[in-house]
């Protein structure tokens, strides 16, 4: 299908990553932007901006209705979610189709089909895929009857949303009561569903995630895996690729279980099946987390040992265009490792810092997608996540040397 003019609706460092690409392939690009965010970088990427009322995400990024008239304003015929905000959310996708613009994402089927993680669960069951021993919370259930069966350490989980938020671990059969409700008051207030359910906690396990995209077709490929075990608060802070404790034997596995599961609900574009890994040689196992149905933010790692540009594959899938690759045709080379740099405060527990950025300047060696320059007032509305760096070299040791270099050289003030 054709496509002239692309909005994203979005902000920050993907905002300017779409356009970059945008650009290559020739289309026009459009931002939507906060009164928060007027002299943003990304303001200024676009060849059109469009404003949005209001300073805080609720406010603008998150007001279906102000990007929709953004849309009809700029005159876009195609809309590239990024990530957070309403990329995931299907409601979105389907008002997007609706009015008769291009979404550059999966079908609000495929979204719906993973947006709850119960509901995932059991889709990635009929797909073949292994699960964490867990189990659903009827409102009549007897919970302390069901934790005993799932056994301790578990974890409460909401079942929608992510980020951590909705999640407890629970040591002893004591601690449940307590665990259950926050759990479902959090999930509630973040994200409007109380629904949780119970999982076994894999104390040791590793956070490995596979990267998947599917096209109109029905053709399926992976293109290898990222680990992203070093996190924070359930929050990833180090990425990188190949992942340095995962086995082959296991790892062609996951392969296979990401692929089924996206054929498994028919998915379009880009996505990512993520998995614990526990154990080490021929006792290594995987399980299935959860399925994130859009860009990650960790995507530029998958890039940099591919040599690919996934929101080109995005917008090609979005067209209508088969996969550019076969699966035998995705080729790896070195090793990748990205870190995200935060504006925040290590004497106050690392709360958020706002302010100038009087400077900000990494050496031209790594690769730094950003959403700030010299000059940018960083303030209290959005995620303080400044940048995301990566280093990318023959193998692991060189990487993590190249990138630890690099982050000493920088001017941040």
């Amino acid at each position: 299908m054709a496509m002239r003019r692309i909005l994203v609706a979005n902000r920050g460092e993907i905002a300017s990553r779409v356009f970059r690409t945008a650009r290559a392939l020739g289309l026009q690009t459009v931002a939507v932007y906060s009164e928060a965010d007027a002299h943003m970088p990304f303001v200024t990427d676009a060849d059109l901006a469009v404003p949005l009322r209001g300073s805080t995400s609720t406010e603008s990024y998150l007001d279906t209705e102000q990007i929709l008239e953004a849309v009809a304003i700029s005159g876009a015929d195609a809309v590239h979610p990024g990530y957070g905000f309403l990329s995931e959310n299907p409601d979105f996708a389907g008002a997007i189709t609706d009015a008769g613009i291009t979404w550059i994402g999966p079908t609000p089927e495929s979204i719906r089909a993973m947006a709850l993680k119960v509901e995932a669960k059991r889709l990635a069951a009929a797909a073949g895929v292994p699960l964490v021993p867990g189990a659903e919370l009827p409102d009549d259930a007897d919970a302390r009857a069901i934790a005993d069966a799932v056994g301790y350490p578990l974890l409460v989980k909401a079942s929608a949303g992510g980020g951590g938020k909705g999640m407890r671990v629970v040591e002893t059969p004591d601690g449940l009561p307590d665990a259950l409700e926050s759990a479902r008051r959090e999930a509630a207030s973040s994200f409007g569903d109380s629904t949780v359910f119970l999982e076994r906690y894999l104390s040791s396990a590793r956070h490995v995630e596979v990267q998947v995209f599917g096209d109109t077709f029905g053709n399926v490929v992976h293109l290898w895996e990222r680990e992203c075990s070093i996190q924070r608060r359930h929050q990833k802070v180090v990425e990188e690729s190949p992942s340095p404790g995962l086995e082959p034997h296991v790892a062609e596995r996951m392969y296979a279980a990401a692929t089924a599961l996206a054929r498994e609900i028919g998915y379009v574009g880009a996505g990512t099946v993520e998995f614990l890994v526990s154990g080490t040689g021929d006792a290594q196992e995987f399980f299935f987390l959860e399925m994130n149905t859009r860009l990650q933010v960790e995507h530029p790692v998958t890039e940099q040992i591919t040599g690919l540009d996934l929101v080109e594959w995005q917008i090609r899938v979005a067209r209508g265009e088969g996969l550019p690759l076969a699966q035998g045709q995705i080729t790896r080379t070195g090793h990748a490792i990205e870190v995200r740099l935060y504006a925040e405060d290590p004497a106050r527990g690392y709360l958020p810092n706002t302010g100038t950025l009087h400077e900000f300047d990494l050496p031209a060696n790594l690769r730094v997608d950003s959403s700030v320059a010299s000059g940018t007032a960083v303030t209290a509305f959005y995620d303080p996540m400044l940048a995301k760096v990566i280093a990318h070299a023959s193998d692991r040791p060189t990487a993590a040397a190249v990138l630890a270099h690099g982050l000493r050289a920088g001017r941040i003030h």
